[in-house]
């Protein structure tokens, strides 16, 4: 998961203010310290981790819980509220058409960027068109060719041609017509002068609705200055962050950009060519405490499976209803959307909760699963409870398996449902977070 022990360690203090006795200022002192050790180890701007520790500590300990909202989750709302402010707002991207222009520096990740976000706007239902750009990198023209050929994406560009304007040009009137039109450009090792005019005259030519500069995680606080100085240059409509599923010093890269006022629009959460989403503060933060990002998890069934399926398993996990039923379709969500680790982190007070050995042993297991539940019953799926020894004889001899593999298709899910129901210790503390995820869509 991105931001792994960043979010293991909120979620661990999360569960401190949910479990207490009652909410004192000793405990909110030693909560603040808590997160603003857990800031500084993701590489967050100690100034930034101070106050924004200083203003949560400050709401908590004056302000009063509005009507109906416990102490407890009065405190989790701060926490949230304040932690997502440091994000910035979301960013929203047309999927009307439009051109991308994408810039930065060498090894940042631009190319193969790229290509993760001309299937981002291809599984919309865009049609999408490739233009290598980067005409100084000889190996440029054959990755972004490789890139479009795996994901059905045309790409215009010529070996040996070294005047990046006349490529981005025959590629504009190439794929006149086309939805959205993206654009690859040339790096450097730093923003040297000639770098700086190549992109303005590209964007003379392309007159790009978007520019986009990719920045890798691992450069942490540094990315701000970087992208302060792009922003100066040619003026960004969007920073993508690579690589932040990578790096301890991925908080760092994403406050850094984002207090230079260029928006984060997009981050790499992988090596795959899929493994590129929108970046959504509000969601993010939610992911991070436990509390699921069912926004993003949307976003990803886009084209798997049809919203209002989607919106519907969504709704039963947050009122803490969880059947096999529930649990086969993310499965089959999950062969197509990536990593059944990736999935889990959108659902509420599931991710973080398994180890990653243990999500790539579900993984492997996941067609085995849906074998042995095609095996089953319409009530022992909606039922399972009533899945005794018999039963689970009778289901291990229609899928061809042991015993052992039903009970632990069982176990996995027993797991599953006591993580949703433990969101919370109570209904009033549920109904506090599916209120805070409303506004994310849910209500």
């Amino acid at each position: 998961m991105v931001l792994e022990g960043l979010a293991s360690s909120l979620k661990d203090t999360l569960r401190k203010i949910v479990n207490a006795p009652h909410i004192d200022a000793a405990l909110i002192k030693e909560v603040v310290k808590e997160i603003q050790r857990a800031l500084l180890l993701a590489d967050i701007n100690a100034a930034l981790a101070l106050r924004l520790t200083k203003e949560i500590e400050r709401r908590a300990l004056t302000e009063k819980p509005p009507a109906g909202m416990s102490s407890r989750d009065h405190v989790v709302r701060i926490v949230y509220e304040e932690l997502v402010r440091i994000l910035g707002e979301t960013r929203e991207i047309s999927l009307k058409k439009h051109v991308i222009m994408m810039v930065g520096l060498y090894g940042q990740g631009k190319t193969t960027t790229a290509g993760k976000l001309a299937l981002y706007f291809k599984k919309r239902g865009l049609r999408v068109g490739l233009v290598a750009g980067d005409v100084h990198r000889p190996a440029a023209y054959d990755q972004l060719t490789q890139l479009g050929a795996r994901i059905g994406v045309p790409v215009h560009g010529e070996p040996g041609e070294t005047r990046a304007p006349k490529m981005v040009r025959e590629g504009m009137e190439k794929f006149d017509g086309y939805d959205i039109i993206i654009i690859d450009t040339s790096g450097r090792h730093s923003l040297e002068d000639d770098l700086v005019e190549e992109m303005k005259r590209i964007a003379n030519v392309a007159q790009p609705d978007e520019k986009f500069l990719v920045i890798d995680a691992v450069m942490g606080q540094t990315a701000g200055p970087q992208a302060r100085a792009f922003h100066e240059a040619i003026t960004l409509t969007g920073v993508i962050i690579t690589k932040m599923d990578g790096t301890a010093k991925a908080g760092g890269a994403l406050s850094a950009v984002q207090a230079t006022k260029a928006p984060v629009v997009f981050i790499g959460t992988g090596e795959h060519i899929d493994e590129l989403e929108k970046f959504n503060p509000p969601g993010f933060i939610s992911r991070l405490l436990g509390m699921g990002d069912i926004k993003a998890l949307m976003e990803q069934a886009q084209g798997v499976v049809d919203e209002a399926s989607a919106e519907e398993t969504a709704r039963k996990i947050m009122s803490g209803r969880f059947t096999l039923k529930d649990m086969y379709e993310q499965m089959r969500m999950v062969s197509d959307m990536g990593p059944l680790g990736k999935l889990m982190s959108y659902l509420p007070g599931v991710g973080g909760k398994m180890s990653k050995e243990q999500m790539e042993a579900a993984q492997a297991r996941i067609k085995q699963f849906k074998v042995i539940m095609n095996s089953m019953t319409k009530e022992e799926m909606e039922n399972p409870r009533i899945i005794k020894a018999a039963r689970i004889r009778r289901i291990a001899r229609g899928a061809g398996v042991e015993a052992g593999d039903v009970r632990a298709l069982l176990k996995q899910y027993d797991n599953s449902r006591r993580m949703v129901k433990n969101i919370t210790s109570d209904r009033k503390q549920r109904r506090a977070l599916m209120k805070m995820l409303g506004e994310q869509g849910m209500e």
